[in-house]
């Protein structure tokens, strides 16, 4: 996986993003807080989304308003190529990197269904975790390393080892908090 770290923006930081898969369940998780600078300016933020007809997961790290475009055109992708998860990933990457005006966006994804999860950036990386954990933004290298340890030596299923990795990484990380948004396939 690429650097799991991305600060956006101008003295913006913040938000933890995981994503785990296990037992033919898939969860993301991610914290509610927004900082700028020191400051807590939201604590109950959704980072979190339900596309395609409740098919598919999305959850982002970054500027929120670059983030909400590449949600939106990430739908449009998944209306062009139904149930083609990776293909719609693929070609949002493409026109990411090569669109003038897309390839300025601060953010990364995090994008799955019931069989995959991808992380998407804007540099043209479309990657496919090899363990069934992935994880953005400031405190995912927390989090990723928490479900990791958890995922293959437990009997935990997928929401609690994201529950409980999200907690280790908001009590590491002061970019996040325990303030989760939690959606299942």
């Amino acid at each position: 996986m690429t650097d799991q770290t991305f600060l956006p923006g101008p003295g913006w930081h913040g938000t933890t993003i995981l994503a785990v898969r296990k037992n033919g369940r898939t969860v993301i998780a991610g914290d509610g807080q927004v900082s700028m600078g020191p400051t807590i300016v939201k604590g109950a933020a959704r980072k979190v989304r339900v596309l395609a007809g409740g098919k598919v997961l999305a959850g982002f790290a970054g500027a929120t308003a670059d983030a909400f475009t590449l949600i939106e055109r990430l739908e449009a992708k998944l209306e062009q190529y139904p149930d083609q998860l990776a293909r719609a990933c693929v070609d949002l990457a493409k026109d990411w990197r090569t669109d003038r005006y897309l390839r300025k966006l601060e953010a990364m994804l995090l994008v799955a269904d019931r069989t995959s999860i991808f992380t998407v950036t804007g540099v043209g990386d479309v990657l496919e975790p090899e363990h069934g954990v992935a994880a953005v933004g400031s405190g995912g290298n927390y989090a990723f390393a928490a479900a990791r340890a958890l995922i293959d030596h437990t009997d935990l299923d997928a929401e609690t080892i994201a529950r409980q990795a999200m907690a280790i990484a908001a009590d590491i990380c002061v970019y996040t908090n325990g303030n989760l948004t939690v959606e299942t396939l």
